[in-house]
């Protein structure tokens, strides 16, 4: 392909990682290699990986057109929920890590995940589904990560989303996708009600 333009500039950074094969769905499932138990009333903080997704976009004097997406990961798909009112989503497993963890930013990316157990009782939690919309992608040379919170309101629901803040200083944020797409779309839920088990 031939870019005719005189004033456009090309951007390239990751993206929501749900857009390959094709736009299938806007959730994204990461199963937990080992399952967690959170004890009642706690607050920890941990550490998953994520499958890197990277935009290609022109840029001319006002708006951002995508070109393409590009990634190095095989793509999976699940279904969260059960076969009527599931809903299918991008599917990645991931180690559980209390630390922050190395990362290869062409492959893979950290998610910090604040977990709330507000219940009063020891809870399992073996994932954890989020939605495209909501994600804040933020990226520096070495690393690409987002920041979200993950409140668990029963022993099988929870609610998540994400915050909008770089997991460490001098990260850039990303241009996001499907934020560019809102304008289509009047209402569009940012944050992810998890009630078929977490």
């Amino acid at each position: 392909d031939i870019l005719l333009s005189n004033d456009s500039k090309i951007l390239i950074n990751p993206v929501e990682p749900v857009n390959k094969p094709q736009e299938l769905t806007p959730h994204f499932l990461i199963e937990f290699e080992k399952s967690m138990f959170i004890e009642p009333n706690a607050k920890k903080i941990i550490f998953v990986k994520f499958p890197v997704e990277i935009g290609v976009f022109v840029h001319g004097k006002k708006k951002f057109q995508i070109l393409d997406v590009l990634t190095l990961n095989k793509q999976k798909f699940t279904l969260y929920g059960d076969v009527v009112g599931g809903v299918i989503c991008k599917y990645w497993k991931s180690e559980v890590y209390s630390t922050l963890p190395d990362t290869n930013p062409v492959y893979e990316g950290v998610i910090k995940i604040n977990i709330t157990n507000t219940t009063a009782r020891w809870v399992e939690v073996t994932q954890t589904v989020f939605a495209a919309h909501g994600m804040k992608i933020y990226y520096s040379d070495d690393r690409v990560a987002m920041s979200a919170n993950m409140k668990i309101v029963s022993k099988k629901v929870a609610e998540v989303d994400f915050v909008n803040s770089p997991l460490e200083k001098g990260m850039k944020r990303s241009l996001e996708l499907y934020t560019s797409r809102l304008t289509k779309i009047p209402v569009v839920a940012t944050r992810f009600l998890m009630d078929e088990g977490i």
